[in-house]
């Protein structure tokens, strides 16, 4: 059996083993995960549904396309998200489709890839989603919308390890290489542009190899103390921030992950 890694977790462990050994070894589940917004899973699958489904008979399609991408998406929303939903939208619409000479179809939309990696004898399972997927020269740019109120940029080692891993992913999937990662702001029409290049797929093959050498051999879950310990749910259990850190609940799974494929 493979062992499942994805971008969130891998920047887990790279935050902190013993948070990641907690979350997903113990699986010990901590209000610090939850769910998206409705107004925003409403807003990608507008966003979805207009570039997916658009004929491209046309170079632009028209503004009540848009209309109509939301119309369906939105049910179920107050007349106040759906109002805000749709001003998102026109504004994403006046910058990012008006202003081209005509829309390209995209290679994907919505969905999911999934690559295998073989690092110390481990067999990976690397899975990971994306909005959408272009062509561009040489390659492939994958967008991801944000749809948060706040104009948020992640951490760089964060963004170093997402990057890398969907190199490894569409290099396998799609046998094309990663150009650009980029992150669209929905609210505020700004989109920031990272070049992908060999050294994130490199630097998350080392990641991930740390964390195998720490699977196979059951080495110690060390917590590593830094800023993310002010905002982590698991500090109470944690001796390098709690001087007299609470044991852990005893309901938790004695078991592990580690049902690991050999590569014989």
């Amino acid at each position: 059996m493979s062992y499942p890694i994805s971008a969130t977790k891998l920047q887990a462990y790279n935050r902190c083993p013993y948070a990641y050994y907690l979350r997903y070894e113990r699986r010990f589940n901590s209000n610090e995960f939850f769910g998206s917004a409705a107004l925003g899973t409403s807003l990608h699958q507008a966003l979805a549904t207009l570039h997916r489904d658009w004929h491209y008979h046309e170079p632009i399609p028209k503004r009540k396309w848009i209309y109509h991408c939301w119309d369906e998406a939105s049910t179920g929303l107050t007349p106040t998200q759906v109002e805000e939903g749709r001003t998102i939208l026109e504004g994403y619409y006046d910058k990012f489709i008006l202003s081209e000479p005509s829309l390209s179809k995209p290679l994907a939309v919505e969905g999911k890839i999934q690559a295998m990696l073989h690092i110390e004898n481990l067999e990976f399972l690397i899975s990971g989603r994306y909005d959408r997927i272009d062509f561009i020269d040489n390659g492939l740019e994958l967008i991801d919308y944000k749809s948060s109120r706040d104009f948020k940029i992640p951490a760089s080692d964060e963004m170093d390890l997402q990057i890398g891993l969907y190199f490894l992913a569409l290099e396998q999937t799609y046998h094309q290489s990663l150009r650009y990662l980029s992150l669209l702001f929905l609210r505020t029409g700004e989109k920031v542009r990272y070049r992908a290049t060999q050294r994130h797929k490199k630097q998350v093959r080392s990641v991930i190899s740390d964390l195998a050498v720490r699977l196979r051999q059951d080495k110690t879950w060390e917590p590593t103390p830094g800023k993310q310990c002010d905002r982590c749910s698991y500090a109470r259990y944690c001796p390098a921030v709690t001087p007299e850190p609470l044991p852990l609940p005893t309901t938790l799974s004695a078991s592990s992950e580690l049902q690991l494929a050999l590569s014989l």
